[in-house]
Order: C-alpha cells, then sequence, then structure tokens
C-alpha cells in the first residue's frame, strides 16, 4: 500500500473528523459505543413516536430494518468482534467505506430509511423522526427540507439513502447546545 499524499492527508483528517461528529446519534443511550441496542432503541423511539405497534407491519420493517442496519454496520466496523462499534471502529470502518464508494455505505440504512418512510413519508414527519432520534432541531429541519419528494409530496427512497451517505461528508452539525 503507498503512503498518502500529503494533500491528501488534510481531506482525509476532515472526513474522519466529520464522521466522528456523527457517531453520538447513533449512539442512542450514549455509552460511547453502538451496538444492536442502540439501533432496537433508535426503532422503539419511533415506534413510539409515531403511535405505530412493534407487532403491526410497520413496526416489524423498522424494526427488521432496524437489525439489518445494526449488521451492516457491525459488519464494516466491528473489528474486535465484540458486538459493539467503537468511536475508532466506526471512523475506520466508515472512512473506508466513503472513501471507495460513498454510497455504498448508505446501502445498509436502506431498508431501515426504507420502513421509516412508510411510518414517515413526507418531510415533516422525517423532520419529525430525525427529532426523536436526537437530531438537533435545526439540524433536522435543515436536512429534512432538503430531500426531494414525488408528486404526492412523499420523500423519495432514493433521495433519502442518498443524504445518508452525503451526511457524513458535510460540515460538522450544529451544537445542540
Amino acid at each position: 500500500m503507498q503512503p498518502m499524499e500529503p494533500e491528501q492527508q488534510p481531506v482525509q483528517h476532515l472526513h474522519q473528523r466529520r464522521i466522528a461528529s456523527r457517531f453520538a446519534a447513533f449512539d442512542q443511550d450514549g455509552d460511547g459505543t453502538i451496538s444492536r441496542e442502540d439501533f432496537s432503541t433508535a426503532a422503539k423511539r419511533l415506534l413510539t413516536e409515531f403511535d405505530t405497534s412493534f407487532r403491526s407491519d410497520k413496526g416489524q420493517a423498522l424494526v427488521t430494518g432496524a437489525e439489518a442496519f445494526w449488521q451492516g454496520m457491525a459488519g464494516i466496523a466491528d473489528v474486535d468482534g465484540d458486538q459493539r462499534v467503537s468511536q475508532q471502529e466506526f471512523v475506520g470502518g466508515a472512512i473506508k467505506r466513503l472513501h471507495d464508494h460513498p454510497d455504498r455505505f448508505a446501502e445498509i440504512a436502506r431498508p431501515f430509511l426504507r420502513a421509516l418512510l412508510v411510518l414517515a413519508p413526507t418531510p415533516a414527519e422525517v423532520e419529525r423522526a430525525l427529532r426523536a432520534l436526537g437530531i438537533a432541531p435545526e439540524a433536522a429541519a435543515l436536512s429534512a427540507r432538503s430531500l426531494s419528494t414525488d408528486d404526492a409530496g412523499r420523500v423519495e427512497e432514493e433521495a433519502a439513502v442518498s443524504a445518508f451517505a452525503r451526511y457524513f461528508m458535510t460540515e460538522d452539525r450544529p451544537d445542540a447546545s
């Protein structure tokens, strides 16, 4: 493997900082790692927010999507196999995925995003979902408003998947404080 060119180092460092700043959104319980439980917690928060039963088809799709998302995350980032993704593992896994194929990283989230869009099909509802997941109100609003919609006003799945990938390539989100 060839050493990184000096002009590539600042870009690589910037990507690492940006991705590390996204870690907290996944770490739903704030314990410093991402685990299956964090994805389960996210699904439960969304089901509660949208008054949807776990046992319903929509609820099962969301929970199954969250599990698939966790499996994809663990598959690319859980280097030591302990079923927890540390911030260092997250940064390393995401950097590797984003460096070569930015859109592929988002593919692990597709089943979850698809199920979420059934619960929250409009930009206003996506904003509500993001806020339920702990995203700062300003960032949630900006993210939701930037999504393209179909003629019925529903967020397009490809737009949501692409936005997820881009989220890792944007400036740090505003502080909630």
